[in-house]
């Protein structure tokens, strides 16, 4: 199976890279696969990582997108594009964006099968948290983008909740439930011997200045300083692109704090070993815009987490079996709480630690890649199905219709289809029970096509 595999990529630092980064490294592992990476454009003299077949075809904000990424499909032809999609992916003024979440409706109205994996959905954003100047025109707007986005063959998200929203609001579209799952391919048993040894970090992570701020935490922080003298505040990652300075005006005020580290962006080579050192991650979180790649990460490492009480947040404790402690949302006190209790608990750190890493075990990505090629290659041979059941209504007299029917069997040969289909948890639609049908029809009107 030939994939192309939309995103941006490092080392682009771009939203959703570091996500596209280990999708790709599967894929690139996976029997069967040819995996190329239709990415955002690199600054000059940046190299590209190696081992990754990538083609740089479209910019951040540019309204040439569509016609250059369409230009880069057409030529490679593949069986499968795959968008690695949130609402700003490419852009964050308003026409750019749209051009760009139109892309996959494009894709599939080019003749390719076209599957789009979606971070974060418009009806669950905080607009006050986002810096929406426009709610109702961004209202309006996401409503068609989201309609747009639904015409691909199949939308993944990553929440029930996101699935039911979809279901019951827009009622068209065929929509997976995929969990994020674990940012490392195997996830790493916690190294207690080099927590708390002598500090312990505290580290809070991520694209900081809109839903994600430090107010709250270094508020909080003063006060769990005073009270647990070992702790130290440790804060990594970059300016949200919609808040450009944030971090560094933040990093001016508290830089001769003695108990709070500034970090910036961290290399992914780097963070093993830093969450490998760390005690508790910290999500302080005012709303979410998905489900939380920090939150994995920390599962994969056997971290114990704290953050807000969102529902997102409550999401992945009951849908992923994640440890959480929640504070309560906007209140200094009562992360300051949650904090010293947990530090001071270290049999509950290691309770917590156990349980992500074993939830992190259940959604490896290896796992969740697994997931989506078998989805792909479903939604492949139902496509040949669908095409067979054209077939059927062919004139039996047509010479042609012999010839089609042959020719789709000898591609559908390679996989015991009906057995895939039949034996699964994929549910058949009467358009595919007819297209089982015609192939039957057609299979008993030319016994010598190849079964």
């Amino acid at each position: 199976m030939k994939i192309c595999l939309v995103t941006a990529f490092p080392p682009s630092q771009q939203g959703l890279n570091e996500y596209a980064f280990h999708i790709a490294r599967e894929l690139r592992q996976t029997p069967g696969l040819s995996l190329t990476v239709l990415a955002d454009d690199l600054p000059p003299n940046r190299a590209e990582l190696d081992g990754f077949s990538v083609v740089r075809c479209w910019s951040f904000n540019k309204l040439s997108n569509p016609w250059r990424l369409l230009k880069q499909i057409h030529r490679l032809k593949p069986d499968v594009v795959w968008f690695n999609l949130g609402f700003a992916s490419f852009g964050d003024r308003a026409l750019p964006a749209f051009l760009g979440i139109i892309l996959p409706a494009l894709t599939r109205a080019a003749g390719y099968d076209t599957h789009v994996t979606l971070h974060q959905l418009m009806e669950t954003v905080d607009l006050k948290d986002a810096g929406v100047r426009s709610p109702l025109a961004y209202k309006v707007g996401g409503f068609l983008a989201t309609q747009i986005v639904l015409s691909a063959n199949s939308v993944a998200v990553m929440l029930p909740a996101y699935r039911n929203i979809l279901r019951d609001k827009y009622r068209r579209g065929t929509i997976f439930v995929r969990h994020h799952g674990s940012l490392f391919g195997r996830p790493e048993y916690p190294d207690f011997s080099r927590r708390a040894n002598p500090d312990h970090r505290i580290l809070a992570f991520g694209k900081w200045g809109t839903y994600k701020r430090l107010e709250l935490l270094l508020a909080s922080f003063e006060s769990v300083s005073g009270r647990f003298p070992r702790a130290q505040l440790v804060i990594g990652g970059t300016d949200h692109p919609k808040a450009p300075g944030y971090l560094q005006s933040v990093e001016r005020a508290h830089r001769d704090h003695p108990r709070i580290k500034f970090l910036g962006y961290v290399a992914e080579d780097e963070i093993p070993a830093l969450l490998q050192s760390t005690s508790i991650m910290v999500m302080p979180y005012s709303s979410s815009a998905g489900s939380s790649g920090i939150a994995h990460l920390a599962g994969a490492y056997g971290l114990p987490i704290v953050a807000s009480d969102i529902p997102d947040c409550r999401q992945l404790v009951d849908e992923e079996g994640l440890a959480i402690e929640f504070y309560q949302p906007g209140n200094a006190a009562s992360l300051a709480d949650t904090l010293v209790d947990l530090l001071e608990k270290p049999d509950r750190q290691v309770e917590m630690a156990l349980q992500n890493v074993s939830a992190a075990l259940r959604t490896s990505m290896p796992e969740i890649v697994r997931q989506y090629v078998r989805t792909f290659d479903r939604q492949h041979e139902l496509g040949m199905l669908k095409s067979l059941a054209r077939i059927r209504n062919l004139p039996r007299w047509l010479p042609l219709r012999s010839w089609y029917a042959q020719r789709a069997t000898r591609r559908l040969r390679r996989i015991s289809w009906e057995t895939q289909l039949l034996n699964s948890d994929y549910e058949l639609t009467a358009v595919e029970l007819q297209a089982q049908t015609a192939l039957r029809s057609i299979a008993a009107d030319n016994p010598g096509s190849p079964q």
